[in-house]
């Protein structure tokens, strides 16, 4: 294999994250089908948070790669993240708003990429909890929004890391879309100011 060829196949991954939390793998894109093949749906006995969290395609969602795409599915609580060029696709698992009520759909973008985000409760959170602080600083432990954030065009709303890996695959939120941190920080550096985003 030339190492052109060879360049081309690393750059061509799919970083996939258990809901489990077992972290990321790197798998040829073209690994979906030996994957799928492991436990073929039909004799899975249990049906598990992660029963929908499979690769898609970016077609049916968006008309072109334009700066990137990021599809998240409130559903199977997954993220996926496809780059402009078509060459990397990323699959993670995610925590999303506890109820219907907290839950945005629709079209929105990148608009700020923030490492070691402050965090300050929305009002209506601080009117829930009013005795939640004003601010958390950046890089403190119980931060909710972990090591790294992408702000979307929608105030208050975000794509972030959390510390807490026991919201990741669950309904746990305010509203914005939780990864593992170690999640974010591989998306955080592909996304950029402009990434399109879609929430389903």
């Amino acid at each position: 294999m030339g190492a052109d060829q060879s360049n081309r196949l690393d750059r061509r991954t799919l970083l996939w994250g258990a809901a489990a939390g077992l972290g990321a793998m790197a798998l040829p894109a073209r690994a979906q089908e030996a994957a799928e093949s492991v436990i073929p749906a039909a004799q899975s006995p249990v049906r598990n948070n992660i029963s929908s969290f499979r690769m898609l395609d970016w077609q049916p969602y968006f008309s072109s790669l334009r700066n990137g795409a990021v599809l998240v599915d409130i559903t199977s609580r997954a993220l996926h993240y496809w780059s402009e060029d078509g060459q990397t696709y990323l699959l993670f698992p995610t925590s999303v708003p506890l109820s219907e009520d907290l839950t945005r759909r629709g079209r929105t973008e990148v608009v700020q990429k923030v490492v070691a985000p402050p965090w300050r409760p929305t009002p209506a959170m601080k009117e829930r909890n009013p005795e939640w602080p004003d601010m958390v600083p950046g890089g403190a432990p119980d931060n909710p929004l972990g090591s790294h954030a992408l702000y979307l065009s929608w105030t208050y709303y975000r794509i972030h890391g959390t510390h807490d890996t026991r919201k990741i695959g669950r309904k746990s939120s305010n509203g914005c879309i939780g990864l593992y941190n170690e999640h974010i920080q591989q998306l955080f550096p592909l996304a950029k100011v402009g990434t399109q985003v879609l929430l389903i």
